[in-house]
């Protein structure tokens, strides 16, 4: 990943990031330590936050300490470390999805909602959201991540086939994989065998239906007539030899050139970038029934407060800090800034790279994953994932309806 310096950032905060009853600047320099958890280990990414440490402690006098996690090992640390006080961090990087939501339960995370300023809130519009639970924000993002149908223009002219564009359907997708698996020796399509539960559901949202509905509950919406349709599409594919279930999630085949399209975020653009592949990038294909467009899960980068720090002043000057618009800046190359203003002002949505995400950003507005309204949800995500793993491993290829079935005991 491609991080600029950020050693001379300005602290350009206070039209961005509102100051609660937590405390002010003045307060954050008495506390003159703080402890940040993240998962960058090697490279550019571990440099930018030593950088924007150092950077930190020479405008407020408050000391970063960083410790430094491999992305793997990360959640298990930070989850048994948030359990108890005295070991925890200050401040650390948000783990996303149903994994925050728990740690919101346990009552492990600082409600931010009224130190973010209106300005804010409609700047980073619905990436807020990404860290937001019944109403109250947990986190700052300063990215967001949707997904986009990344696409080889090699393959595409290699079979003649017309490339994707903003409009396509999975009607348009299955065909164009089928020509480009006939007519090259690659897959047209690849999707991952395993999935992670939390990210699939946008497909389901793409075609009218979800896991659950607003009560939480699952039968009935994730074994519908829509969901199972939408299950049994990505198989059929598979059978067909149009498509390939991947183990990982499908980049290192594109890299290589043994398929010609996949579903990913854009934290891919640095890598592909850096390989030189000749790509192209669209809005995910809708459903041709569907009275909508297409709508995709939005992962997002982000930071909290440990509700038991004991330098909440500190610990919210260093994400007001981090979240600036120059911190914005100096992250775009590896992931996509959140305000609008840096968006603009950097001319984002022209570079047609960068555009689809945007796009599907706008129009996933206002979904929100069953996993945020199911209780149980980590039990029934492992069930869900293997369930998963079942249709689509081509060992088995079990029918979905039954899979979901048992995903459902």
């Amino acid at each position: 990943m491609k991080f600029k310096t950020i050693a001379a950032a300005t602290l350009a905060v206070a039209t961005m990031l509102g100051m609660g009853a937590c405390g002010s600047s003045a307060g954050a320099k008495d506390d003159k330590t703080i402890t940040f958890w993240h998962n960058a280990t090697a490279g550019d990414g571990k440099q930018y936050w030593e950088d924007l440490a150092k950077a930190f402690e020479k405008k407020t006098g408050v000391k970063v300490q960083i410790q430094a996690i491999q992305n793997e090992d990360f959640e298990g640390k930070l989850t048994t470390a948030m359990q108890d006080p005295a070991s925890g961090p200050d401040v650390y990087m948000t783990l996303g999805g149903a994994k925050t939501k728990d740690m919101v339960d346990a009552g492990q995370v600082m409600d931010i909602t009224d130190k973010i300023s209106d300005t804010v809130k409609k700047q980073m519009s619905s990436s807020l959201e990404s860290v937001s639970y019944d109403g109250k924000v947990y986190g700052v993002p300063v990215t967001v991540q949707p997904g986009g149908i990344w696409y080889s223009k090699d393959l595409f002219k290699q079979a003649g086939v017309e490339a994707p564009t903003n409009d396509w359907t999975w009607t348009d997708l299955q065909k164009a994989a089928k020509k480009i698996s006939s007519k090259t020796d690659a897959k047209g399509f690849s999707f991952q065998m395993k999935p992670d539960p939390y990210d699939f559901e946008m497909y389901l949202w793409s075609n009218d239906t979800a896991y659950s509905d607003e009560n939480g509950t699952l039968e009935g919406n994730i074994d519908s007539a829509k969901a199972i349709d939408t299950y049994q599409m990505f198989q059929d594919m598979e059978k067909d030899g149009s498509a390939v279930a991947t183990e990982g999630n499908g980049t290192d085949e594109f890299r290589a050139g043994t398929t010609a399209m996949y579903i990913y975020g854009s934290w891919a653009l640095s890598t592909l970038d850096e390989d030189g592949l000749n790509y192209g990038v669209v809005d995910i294909p809708a459903f041709a029934d569907s009275d909508h467009d297409s709508v995709s899960i939005l992962s997002s980068s982000g930071i909290s407060i440990a509700k038991s720090s004991k330098n909440k002043d500190a610990a919210w000057e260093f994400i007001k800090y981090w979240a600036n618009a120059d911190s914005n800046k100096a992250r775009i190359g590896s992931e996509l800034p959140v305000l609008t203003s840096v968006v603009e002002s950097e001319g984002i949505t022209d570079k047609s790279q960068y555009k689809p995400f945007y796009s599907m950003l706008e129009q996933s507005d206002g979904y929100s994953p069953s996993s945020f309204k199911v209780k149980g949800w980590s039990e029934i995500s492992d069930k869900l994932a293997l369930s998963f793993e079942k249709m689509y491993n081509p060992s088995s290829l079990e029918d979905p309806a039954s899979a979901i079935t048992e995903a459902l005991k």
